[in-house]
C-alpha cells in the first residue's frame, strides 16, 4: 500500500513558478512509476508528466513541455513537479499518482494509487 500526499500548490501570477511535491509512504516507492495529473473545473482529469523509478525517462503533455519538469528523490520518497512560466490555463487541482509497474503511462487507469490533490491557481 502506498499513500501519497501533495503539497506546494497556491495562487501565482501568470509567468510565475511553483514547485509541487508528493511525499509517498511505503518501502517500495523507488520501484514505482510516478505521474502528475491535473483536473480543471468541468473537465476530465488529464495527464501532465510521468517518470520511471530511475528518473532517467520522463514524458510530458505537449502543453507543458519546456515549462514543467518532473523529478524524484527516491531516498526521500518524494516526486516533484517544477512549474515555470505558468499560464491561467494551468489552473487546476494537481494530483500525484503511483503505479506498481515501472513503465511510463499517460492513462489514469494505469495508476494504482492517488493523492488527494493540491490546488494551483494562476491569475492573469
Amino acid at each position: 500500500q502506498v499513500q501519497l500526499v501533495e503539497s506546494g500548490g497556491g495562487l501565482v501570477q501568470a509567468g510565475g513558478s511553483l514547485r509541487l511535491s508528493c511525499a509517498a509512504s511505503g518501502r517500495t516507492f523507488s520501484s514505482y512509476g510516478m505521474g502528475w495529473f491535473r483536473q480543471a473545473p468541468g473537465k476530465e482529469r488529464e495527464f501532465v508528466a510521468a517518470i520511471i523509478w530511475s528518473g532517467r525517462s520522463t514524458l510530458y503533455e505537449d502543453s507543458v513541455k519546456g515549462r514543467f519538469t518532473i523529478s524524484r528523490d527516491n531516498a526521500k520518497n518524494t516526486v516533484f513537479l517544477q512549474m515555470n512560466g505558468l499560464k491561467p490555463e494551468d489552473t487546476a487541482v494537481y494530483y500525484c499518482a503511483a503505479r506498481k509497474t515501472n513503465i511510463i503511462s499517460t492513462m489514469r487507469s494505469a495508476y494504482d494509487y492517488w493523492g488527494q490533490g493540491t490546488q494551483v491557481t494562476v491569475s492573469s
